[in-house]
């Protein structure tokens, strides 16, 4: 406690020190989907350069699907106790109470703007522009055209060619590719604020390369003819416009003389999934379940002259990511924004000498993908969770014996197909010596087990007072289908 109440304590420096932000977060590309992480096939070269300039984290941990993530990335705490269990059914809206990141960077100066993905609520009183972004420029739902019952949902009939997006309020129409088009209204953004000589946060979160597996076709066919698939071929096209469009914003802050006082940022929000098939950095399954290859992630950090390139193999999370901006840019935490924090800051180790040893206390990280079917959580308590310390990795895929064939299927979905709770099965692996966690030995290390199993528990209980979007109806029609009908008339 009294490590984290230090890092928690205002951070004051000079204004020219408070560097600016580029987040660029990317949905459902994999540890293994870059160049230089060992990928056989796909070309990344802007990321490759961004890693070889950058503060690596090698076991950074993030949720196993996308809003979860998100939440924590601005709150600086698990999702479940931002109310976030799953992905639809307004169970992805981040509580209202929760404060955020970008709302604290507001009030200490900052201009703030997010261009691409948001998927923590699509009605007006959980929309960006009232969680602390000045600038939006986004779709709805968890993706271009997805739609479901309830609150969430995008414009109906949305393309990744030529999206209509909402622009501060405004739906418009645009021409071109969705990732060219959020990088654009980034860049076009910063541009302006570098010409103020304001401070920002540019939040840009691509909907790429998520499915649907739409690649601008000159992009798909750079990998055909590899024996991929159509899916992968497109998967990897995405990817490639995502790293072109990395190289181009990158020269942009070169071009505007901002690079030195710009932190980069590069994250991706879960693990794997068209890629894992050609490479998966030797880890077991992807995204949506607790193993490594659902959770980690690429977590690469450039300030030119405060941070040294190198590997950190310190284990590191997404409810890092909050005290970590806070520290670095002197922004002070509101009441609400300090008592929520479960996260570290990184600055110890982004600015440390490569090979300076850093203190870094072992800690324990949760992972659960939530998803269980209605209204009670007791039901998935034990299905696809994890604990997580540096070296041991303690997963329940949630089969127990009382499932039945369909609850296992459930259960491989991160769902739970009934009423009764599902009994945990719990598996121990060494991280130390098994990464690719292929060697169970909870038999061999009982204490570990119980352990962990207590502290898992003990977490549990912390959330479910938290887990306020439970059993919620949401609205008969979606928000964003009845704007866009009120501004377009469709």
């Amino acid at each position: 406690m009294r490590f984290l109440a230090c890092l928690l304590l205002p951070f004051v420096v000079h204004s020219a020190d408070r560097p600016n932000i580029l987040f660029i977060l990317t949905d459902d590309q994999g540890y293994g989907d870059v160049g230089a992480h060992g990928n056989p096939v796909l070309k990344t070269p802007h990321l490759d350069r961004l890693r070889s300039e950058s503060v690596r984290f090698t076991d950074f941990q993030v949720s196993p699907t996308c809003a979860p993530t998100r939440s924590a990335l601005l709150t600086g705490r698990h999702e479940f106790k931002n109310g976030i269990t799953h992905t639809i059914l307004e169970r992805e809206r981040l509580a209202l109470g929760a404060a955020t990141l970008a709302e604290q960077l507001q009030k200490a100066g900052y201009r703030t703007g997010i261009f691409g993905k948001w998927h923590l609520g699509d009605e007006a009183e959980y929309q960006p522009n009232k969680r602390g972004f000045d600038e939006v420029y986004i779709h709805g739902a968890g993706g271009i055209g997805q739609s479901y019952p309830g609150s969430c949902g995008d414009v109906p009939k949305n393309s990744y060619f030529g999206p209509t997006l909402l622009h501060n309020g405004k739906f418009v129409k645009t021409e071109g590719y969705c990732t060219d088009e959020f990088f654009a209204q980034a860049t076009k953004w910063i541009e302006g604020e570098a010409a103020a000589k304001r401070p920002f946060l540019a939040w840009v979160a691509t909907n790429a390369p998520h499915a649907p597996y739409n690649a601008r076709p000159e992009d798909a066919a750079l990998y055909e003819g590899k024996g991929l698939g159509k899916d992968t071929e497109n998967f990897f096209g995405m990817l490639h416009n995502i790293d072109q469009n990395v190289g181009k914003i990158l020269a942009k802050l070169e071009a505007l003389g901002i690079a030195k006082d710009t932190l980069v940022v590069f994250m991706n929000d879960n693990g794997g999934t068209a890629g894992t098939k050609v490479f998966n950095a030797g880890m077991r399954a992807q995204k949506g379940t607790p193993f490594m290859g659902g959770i980690r992630a690429i977590s690469f950090w450039r300030l030119p002259g405060r941070f040294q390139p190198t590997d950190v193999k310190a284990l590191a999370a997404h409810i890092d990511f909050a005290p970590t901006i806070l520290e670095l840019t002197g922004a002070a935490a509101s009441s609400t924004m300090q008592a929520q924090l479960e996260g570290r800051s990184l600055v110890p180790l982004l600015t440390a000498k490569p090979g300076q040893e850093v203190a870094w206390p072992d800690r324990t990280l949760f992972t659960h993908v939530g998803r269980w079917n209605g209204s009670d959580p007791e039901v998935g308590r034990y299905v696809q969770t994890s604990v997580r310390t540096s070296r041991w990795h303690l997963v329940s895929a949630g089969n127990g014996a009382n499932t039945g064939k369909g609850k296992a299927k459930a259960a491989a979905k991160g769902e739970s197909a009934g009423s009764a709770p599902v009994r945990p099965n719990w598996q121990l692996f060494d991280l130390g010596v098994d990464y690719g966690e292929t060697t169970d030995v909870a038999a061999q290390h009982p204490q570990v087990v119980g352990e962990l199993v207590a502290k898992h528990d003990a977490w549990w209980k912390e959330c479910r007072p938290l887990m306020v979007n439970e059993g919620i109806k949401g609205p008969t029609e979606n928000p964003y289908k009845v704007l866009y009908r009120q501004q377009m008339g469709k």
